[in-house]
């Protein structure tokens, strides 16, 4: 249970293990490569740096080791550098001019932080209003999400359509973009019912469309029957007396699906 806005919600964790798994596979492989080159080109940085003491070496690591997401130290260990003043091997009764002390270890990828990746990227939150489990069961809430698929969510796929330019919208203010999609849902709405209408004559008087391939179809979408009435122009004539409005391209199949959504329809073709 949790509140949000004032509203008591039921939010379900739902775990998909086929679909939503084999998708996030591919981004969380790309995710760790990424991280993981940061992160080894962040530990040769670590690597060449000299540390006064042991403990300076052994607390920079630590500090380190609570910056890593994708990989982890094994093997780690102190190096102690001397420094000379001359150049190649030192004699043996050489002084050294400083001590530095290196960091030295490999770095590994284990295989728990990409499963626990893969677990938390398949995952996604289905949340009701509706609190009672009994009037509506954990099931019943997926059923009805899925149920949404082929209904509301597909009438969003223009979204990803290159025509309409989503990414260059840009909407600064919250109360902008609730408007923003305020009226994309009356208009997804609208779009529904619309088809819903379509193929319901179509299916009660036994009627069909041509689809894309020109076949029968009794299954239209309404963004195809739309793209059908594009070749449907108005020819106005005006005289001094009159003005005549004609209807060209009005093709027959046409006509009948006009008839079958209602007089209303006929009206504005007439």
């Amino acid at each position: 249970m949790d509140d949000l806005c004032g509203v008591e919600q039921r939010w379900l964790v739902i775990y998909s293990e086929l679909a939503a798994r084999k998708r996030a596979a591919k981004r969380v492989d790309k995710e760790l490569l990424k991280q993981g080159e940061q992160e080894r080109k962040a530990f040769d940085e670590l690597r060449r740096e000299a540390f006064q003491c042991p403990q300076d070496a052994w607390r920079a690591l630590a500090s380190f080791r609570r910056t890593l997401k994708a990989l982890e130290v094994h093997g780690a260990d102190v190096i102690e550098r001397r420094h000379y003043k001359s150049a190649g091997k030192p004699a043996a009764d050489a002084v050294s001019e400083s001590v530095g002390y290196h960091l030295d270890g490999a770095l590994a990828a284990p295989i728990a932080v990409r499963e626990r990746r893969l677990i938390e990227r398949s995952c996604f939150i289905l949340a009701t209003n509706e609190l009672d489990e009994e009037l509506l069961g954990d099931e019943e809430v997926l059923r009805a999400y899925k149920g949404q698929s082929s209904k509301v969510e597909r009438g969003f796929r223009f979204l990803k359509d290159p025509m309409f330019l989503a990414s260059t919208l840009y909407l600064k203010r919250v109360e902008r973009i609730m408007a923003l999609l305020m009226v994309m849902t009356v208009c997804l709405l609208v779009y529904a019912a619309l088809e819903h209408r379509i193929r319901q004559s179509l299916a009660e008087h036994e009627e069909s469309v041509p689809d894309q391939k020109g076949k029968p179809s009794r299954q239209p979408t309404a963004k195809w029957v739309f793209e059908l009435f594009m070749d449907v122009h108005l020819l106005t004539i005006a005289t001094e007396k009159t003005i005549r409005t004609l209807v060209l391209n009005l093709r027959e199949e046409l006509k009948t699906l006009l008839k079958l959504m209602g007089s209303d329809y006929m009206e504005l073709y007439s």
